[in-house]
């Protein structure tokens, strides 16, 4: 009884949320609802994501990442009257999807939801081709400084020979363990030096370097990941074939069917030629020694009678 009594005299541990202010401390605020005017905007960002769903399943899904607001700007400006960019919160986009997928079901937007991560948006195809609004977004690129933290995109080397510095300044080489030498008055890299690798975190002294030497080595635009059209989401690779690619696979496909016929016995449009071409070869073998010939064995008479 005594450790029952022990166990209802302690206090009660509550969640932190539902502890009350101590005495003298202000009270929260609680969190206000939103206006009317937030959420007519919001139905409008829904409405209109949904309509260009369903009427315009045409659509470049794009990421935005490190993308200056005059880059948005200009891309805009550029393709008005021929697509329409579509930029919001992942949250905003995916509550939108979600509705617009009961409502229309067929129109893949499920689909849609489950591709959206990351700071991405959409370019809708309204009145011209996806490869004119790929054209745009490669026009509007701008070269970057590295920073520290970022993620590198692509390999890059420091060349050997001069770079300008004075001598002042070997520290920022040393920090790095890069070799050089005084020339005439400048550094010298003794030889080349990889600086940034593909995949790995910049830090802070190559940042500082790079900014010294005046190189910005990466670009930054709207990059096209991913393809939403009739409904099915796809990688933007696709988009790179040629019609050359897709006659040169359709022909394999034509090939791989024909053989697969031919050894199962059983005639199609595709094994047609192969199967006349077999029983011409068998025709051929058996009158090449006899006296009777046609008009489409002659050729192979002739070649046989003098190789």
């Amino acid at each position: 009884s005594s450790h029952l009594d022990s166990r209802l005299s302690s206090p009660i541990a509550l969640p932190r949320s539902r502890i009350l202010p101590k005495k003298g401390e202000p009270i929260p605020p609680r969190k206000a609802m939103p206006n009317a005017e937030k959420l007519a905007k919001k139905q409008k960002y829904f409405d209109k994501l949904v309509d260009l769903c369903v009427n315009t399943p045409n659509a470049l899904i794009i990421c935005a990442d490190f993308v200056a607001s005059t880059q948005m700007q200009d891309i805009r400006m550029e393709l008005r009257g021929k697509a329409v960019v579509l930029m919001g919160k992942n949250t905003m986009i995916r509550k939108a999807l979600e509705m617009g997928h009961l409502a229309h079901p067929d129109a893949g937007m499920d689909v849609l939801r489950s591709n959206i991560r990351g700071n991405i948006g959409f370019i809708f195809a309204t009145n011209c081709q996806l490869d004119d609004i790929r054209e745009v977004l490669t026009k509007h690129v701008r070269d970057s400084a590295a920073k520290s933290g970022q993620m590198a995109k692509a390999n890059l080397s420091l060349p050997a020979g001069p770079t300008g510095m004075d001598p002042s300044q070997t520290a920022f080489f040393q920090a790095l363990n890069i070799g050089t030498k005084i020339v005439k008055g400048q550094i010298e890299l003794v030889s080349e030096f990889p600086i940034l690798k593909q995949g790995e975190r910049v830090s802070p002294s190559s940042a500082i370097l790079l900014a010294k030497l005046g190189i910005r080595p990466f670009q930054y635009g709207m990059e096209v990941e991913q393809v939403f059209q009739d409904g099915s989401v796809f990688p933007a690779a696709v988009l790179d074939i040629s019609d050359d690619v897709l006659i040169q696979k359709f022909m394999s496909g034509i090939a791989n069917m024909a053989a697969f016929s031919r050894e199962l016995g059983i005639p199609t449009e595709a094994g047609l030629p192969h199967a006349f071409g077999n029983a011409f070869r068998n025709i051929a073998a058996l009158v090449a020694d006899i006296d009777f010939t046609f008009k489409e064995v002659e050729e192979v008479k002739k070649f046989l009678a003098d190789p």
